[in-house]
This record gives structure tokens, C-alpha cells and sequence, in this order.
């Protein structure tokens, strides 16, 4: 009896790395394929890129910490056609400004102004940005969007909890098979694999028009929330996720790989909470899913291009919908104090409202008129 627990135990661990390694498809797949598929950028660069950001992410952290395109940047190249010398421009740049704050210790005193209350406020913002967006895609087949998200929020509670994330998958791709429905994805046009570099003008457009708005939000996001989530799942291992860490991996990965074709690459907070609903736990989930990237760059053809293009777009917004709600829900909307909730609150309404540069500087204003107002109370007594 207790090896049959155990078996089950193993199985149920083993199957949690793989459904977790593949959890954040949501955000990753929609933006990877965008590039492929609507801008004709070379997907043997791009998939190279995030495998091996992933493998090496895998044997440096030792966790499932994810590997995400950096939003911002990614959209704004899809929405505007914009070259690939633009994308490997803004991918160096924010390579070397991450390097920069990490060496120079700005990103620890950075991290330092940011309490907890800001960092949840954040998170709450682009967790609902990515259930807006989430619901958007599974608007385009609205029930099947809506059902493949009611399987994943309720696979929490149920005994093989971490089968259901693959199996959602595969229906999708079968009712994609019998119902007739163009493919979400057509990469008939896709390029042949390069090096490149960019031109002078595309240097300065990429500053202005794509590492700007990025920038912020990586800071936020990627770096310093996610150094606190990460320390919050894995608190036996939290000496190993201070910010400078994760703005210096990026930081390597940008510089290194774009010039050979991958995207602008980051870590996510909101990735890390949707794997570990999952069941990611260690590095094998990394691992998987780099191997996986770096198997599709080596195999890309006509029958890869074809299965990606399978999966149906509300299926993979479903999983976005799912990494917002992991992302924006936190126990401190219950048993936080009056300010704490007004911090969380006024962080996320500004950052929804302008953008997550303004709202972080509500958050930190408030903070530190409240530290203000403590000493000036307290020197009175």
C-alpha cells in the first residue's frame, strides 16, 4: 500500500514538471507565434533563444523560474511591423541597462523602496491586464474559451490536478481538427534563419519607441516581483533570488542571444505563479520546456508550423486568463491593514490608468510619506 502511495506520489510530482513546464503557453505562444507568423521573423532564432535562456535558467536558479518575450516590446513589434534589427536593438539595450543596475547595486536600493504592498499592487494590474487579454482571445470561440478556463481553475481541487493543463490542450487541438476552423497561426511566410545586426537608425527608434515603455515594467515584473514570489514559494532557497539575480540573467541572455535572432527575453512574476498552480517545483520544469524550445528550432518545419498552429487561440487565452488570476490574487486583500490596502489599491488603479512607471512612483510616495509621518509622530512622544 505505502509503495503504491509513493507511486502515485511520483507520478503525481513528475506529471506536475511537465504540466507546469508548459503552463505560461498563454503568454508565451500568442507573442512567439505573432512574431513568426504576422512579422516573418526567423523561428529557428527565436526558439534557440528561449531554450537556451531556459536550460541555463534551469541549472543556474534550480527552480521553475520562467522564461517570457518581454510583453511590451513584443506587442508594440507585432502591432507596428517592425523589423528585426528593431527587436535584437531593444533586446541588447535592455540587456545592458539590467546589467548596469545589477553591477552598480541600483536595482538592491531599487528593491529597497519597494515594500510588499507596491509589489502586490503591481502584480494585481498585470494580472488583470492578462485576464483582460486572456479573455479577449477566448472571446475569438467564446465557449470554448470559457470551458477550457473553468477546467483550469477548478484542476486545483481535483486529485490529478496537474493532467488537466495537457489534456485542455489536446481537446483544443481536437475540436480545432473536427470543427473546421481556420488555424490560429500561418507561418507559410516565415524567414530563413540569419545573423543580423542593427542599423544605426533602428539603434535610436529601438531606445525610444520599444526600451522605454519595457523598461518599467521589466523592473518591476520581472526583477523585483518576481524576486519576491520567488522567495515566497521557495523560502529555503531565497538567498538565491535577490533582484541583482534575475536583472543579471536577463541581462546575459538579451546581450548574448539577440544578436543571433531571439526575441527580447525576461522572467515574470505572473509565469512563475501559473507554473507552480501546476505543479513546477524544481529545475526539470525548465529544463523541459528548454529542451522542447530548442528541439523545435532544431525540427522546425511545415509539421511543427502545422501543430502549433493547432491549438486554438482561446485555449491559450484561457491560460492567460488563468496566469492573471494566479498573478493578481493575494492573501493581503484579506488581512492587510487600512494603508496596506490603500497602497495595493492606489499602485494598481495608476498603473492600469497611465502605466506601471507612475504606478510604482504612487506606491513609493505613499510609502514614504507614511515613514514620514511615523518619525514625525514619533518625535513628538
Amino acid at each position: 500500500m505505502r509503495c503504491e502511495i509513493n507511486r502515485l506520489d511520483n507520478v503525481n510530482k513528475i506529471s506536475g514538471e511537465f504540466s507546469g513546464a508548459f503552463a505560461d503557453l498563454g503568454t508565451f505562444l500568442p507573442l512567439v507565434l505573432g512574431l513568426i507568423a504576422l512579422n516573418q521573423f526567423s523561428p529557428q532564432g527565436i526558439f534557440l533563444g528561449f531554450g537556451f535562456f531556459a536550460l541555463f535558467t534551469a541549472f543556474y536558479y534550480r527552480r521553475p523560474i520562467p522564461i517570457q518575450p518581454m510583453k511590451v516590446i513584443s506587442a508594440l513589434v507585432i502591432a507596428e511591423g517592425m523589423s528585426p534589427g528593431m527587436l535584437q536593438a531593444s533586446a541588447m539595450l535592455m540587456g545592458l541597462i539590467l546589467l548596469v543596475l545589477a553591477y552598480s547595486g541600483i536595482i538592491q536600493w531599487m528593491a529597497k523602496l519597494l515594500s510588499p504592498a507596491i509589489s502586490i499592487g503591481i502584480q494585481l494590474a498585470i494580472g488583470l491586464q492578462l485576464i483582460w487579454l486572456g479573455g479577449v482571445m477566448m472571446s475569438e470561440t467564446w465557449l470554448v474559451g470559457i470551458l477550457a478556463f473553468g477546467f483550469l481553475f477548478a484542476s486545483r481541487f481535483m486529485p490529478m490536478q496537474y493532467l488537466v493543463m495537457p489534456l485542455v490542450i489536446i481537446l483544443g487541438i481536437g475540436w480545432q481538427l473536427t470543427s473546421g476552423t481556420m488555424p490560429s497561426f500561418n507561418f507559410t511566410q516565415t524567414s530563413v534563419w540569419q545573423l543580423g545586426w542593427p542599423s544605426i537608425d533602428e539603434w535610436g527608434s529601438a531606445a525610444i519607441l520599444l526600451v522605454l515603455p519595457q523598461l518599467a515594467l521589466t523592473l518591476t515584473n520581472a526583477v523585483i516581483a518576481i524576486s519576491a514570489m520567488a522567495k515566497d514559494k521557495f523560502p529555503e532557497d531565497s538567498e538565491n533570488f535577490e533582484p541583482q539575480q534575475f536583472a543579471k540573467s536577463s541581462g546575459w541572455a538579451n546581450l548574448l542571444l539577440s544578436p543571433f535572432g531571439a526575441a527580447a527575453m525576461c522572467h515574470g512574476a505572473g509565469g512563475l505563479a501559473v507554473q507552480y498552480h501546476f505543479g513546477a517545483r524544481t529545475w526539470l520544469a525548465p529544463t523541459i520546456f528548454g529542451s522542447t524550445c530548442v528541439l523545435i528550432a532544431i525540427f522546425w518545419g511545415q509539421g511543427i508550423a502545422s501543430a502549433l498552429s493547432l491549438i486554438p487561440l482561446a485555449v491559450l487565452g484561457s491560460l492567460l486568463a488563468i496566469a492573471g488570476t494566479q498573478l493578481a490574487w493575494s492573501k493581503r486583500f484579506i488581512d492587510g491593514n487600512p494603508f496596506c490596502i490603500l497602497v495595493i489599491f492606489s499602485t494598481a488603479i495608476t498603473c492600469l490608468w497611465i502605466n506601471t512607471a507612475a504606478g510604482l512612483a504612487v506606491g513609493v510616495v505613499l510609502e514614504l510619506g507614511r515613514h514620514q509621518w511615523l518619525n514625525v509622530a514619533s518625535s513628538k512622544r
